[in-house]
């Protein structure tokens, strides 16, 4: 794959060799490349009537065919896809609109409702109004030349401010991420892969991946473990991507109901990412299905994974060498490592640093922040902002720097909470961490002090959160403290406040 090919460069060559073999699977409904290709090409007259050239473009809503159409329209029209979680509450969403500066939304009918409920007056078009506006689309354009490096998607992320930050992907930075999964975890010739995760984060990257060597992406509006066994046994499907919270659930599924082994059978590969995974969870796993496992480490501002512990680590790592199954793995081809110390001196093998990768997928920067940018992409690495070690060749990664919380697979901004809960009338301090949870990987932790006098209703603040942030961002724990560990300058010690709820574990409490 040339890399100074566009998104739909990509998809025309796999129209060119496939026509008729199936791109998107939807329960009954199969849209076949060559159908995808025409709706693509036909959404570009649709994209000119809705907004003017050069316009950003967002998309909201779960999972939907539409979805996978604009991953290509819209950049293929020379123009930027903003990516929207409707897990988020509507001010969040109102805010990130204004910031990426769109001109119209496609989206789901509720969702869209809910904008305008919220106050936003872009035009905006339900799936079934754009449904009809591509279709009406009779005199097909061709489709435009598109500088690999013009910006293409726009995804959010959660940093170590409160306020999210828009990483820009271009052309040649999601398409270098298919490369290197391309050759970390080769795509078989007769793979069909079931898609579980919503396709507004960056694990929509591995549509892509699928398209460009010519086979289907089966498609799951909302994720159970039941409708998974389903989805999988009705299409055959061989592999697929889950995070840890999906995994547990459906292992739990399986468990319960030994009937529904049979429906997964045709799975050969479960990759997994996005979330920390139990060890105890892969081996169960491994027990009941006797898979092959691929993981992958990446982040939002590489447009996908880059580091990969591949099937034969995992052999391993059952077999003898258990402490593999904690590592997240080896640098693809083309994506080069380094750990750092906080001077910007490199770490020796062995030694503590944190992660900085520097490779063709790494974003263009942050949207409209130049400082942020800046102290990301430092002398051309990016600095992730996890803390790892590397043996043996092998990445480990032991902390997260930026004290971002991974919950079933969403990001949360710790401070972020924070800032919200520290608005609550009787809180006089807070700190919010991350702590282990055997399902969802982590749960939100908010750990307060009371003011003097005062008493805490837990149920309360949790209403408190919900009514400013997604639901996913609420703490499952709350832990009052007569005093948070600070250091000489009052900073919060949080990897001392969390070891002392990993030690302490009585005073996390039953999950709200």
């Amino acid at each position: 794959m040339s890399l100074t090919l566009s998104l739909t460069d990509a998809l025309t060559d796999s129209v060119n060799a496939t026509p008729d073999a199936p791109a998107i699977i939807v329960g009954a409904d199969v849209v076949s490349f060559a159908e995808l290709h025409r709706r693509v090409r036909a959404s570009l007259v649709a994209l000119d009537e809705l907004v003017g050239e050069g316009q950003r473009v967002a998309i909201i809503g779960p999972n939907h065919r539409i979805w996978i159409e604009s991953y290509y329209s819209v950049p293929g029209s020379g123009r930027l896809l903003v990516f929207l979680n409707h897990r988020l509450s509507a001010g969040e969403l109102v805010a990130l609109l204004a910031r990426s500066g769109a001109s119209a939304v496609i989206g789901e009918p509720s969702q869209l409702a809910r904008l305008r409920d919220a106050g936003v007056v872009l035009p905006m078009e339900d799936w079934e109004k754009w449904e009809r506006r591509v279709s009406a689309v009779v005199d097909l354009p061709e489709l435009p030349i598109v500088d690999p490096m013009q910006s293409a998607w726009l995804l959010f992320t959660s940093g170590t401010t409160a306020a999210p930050k828009g990483a820009l992907l271009s052309h040649s930075s999601v398409l270098s991420a298919v490369a290197a999964s391309t050759a970390a975890r080769p795509v078989e010739p007769d793979d069909v892969y079931i898609f579980p995760f919503p396709l507004c984060h960056v694990a929509g990257y591995n549509v892509v991946h699928r398209h460009i060597h010519g086979r289907p992406v089966v498609l799951i509006d909302q994720f159970d473990a039941s409708s998974f066994c389903d989805a999988v046994e009705a299409n055959r499907a061989t592999s697929t991507s889950l995070a840890a919270t999906m995994l547990a659930s459906i292992v739990d599924e399986l468990e319960s109901n030994p009937s529904r082994l049979e429906q997964l059978r045709s799975l050969r590969t479960v990759a997994y990412g996005a979330s920390p995974m139990p060890s105890s969870l892969l081996r169960r796993t491994h027990d009941l299905l006797g898979v092959e496992f691929a993981q992958g480490y990446g982040m939002t501002e590489l447009s996908g994974n880059a580091v990969f512990l591949d099937a034969a680590h995992h052999r391993r790592g059952f077999t003898g060498e258990p402490e593999l199954l904690r590592a997240a793995g080896v640098a693809a081809p083309g994506v080069e490592l380094r750990l750092v110390s906080d001077d910007g001196q490199e770490v020796p093998e062995g030694g503590l640093g944190e992660i900085t990768v520097r490779s063709d997928q790494v974003m263009k920067g942050y949207l409209d922040d130049p400082d942020a940018t800046a102290t990301a992409l430092g002398n051309g690495w990016l600095h992730t902002g996890d803390i790892g070690k590397i043996i043996d060749g092998v990445l480990y990664v032991v902390d997260r720097k930026k004290d971002i919380i991974i919950t079933g697979g969403e990001n949360v901004s710790s401070l972020e909470v924070e800032d919200v809960i520290s608005h609550f009338p009787n809180i006089s301090r807070v700190a919010v961490v991350g702590v282990p949870d055997p399902i969802w990987g982590e749960n939100v932790c908010a750990v307060v002090v009371v003011k003097a006098g005062e008493v805490l209703n837990p149920s309360d603040l949790v209403a408190h959160v919900r009514a400013s942030l997604g639901g996913f961002k609420v703490p499952r724990h709350i832990v009052e403290m007569h005093e948070l560990p600070v250091n000489g300058s009052g900073k919060v010690l949080k990897n001392e406040l969390r070891d002392q709820l990993l030690n302490n574990p009585s005073l996390l409490g039953n999950r709200l």
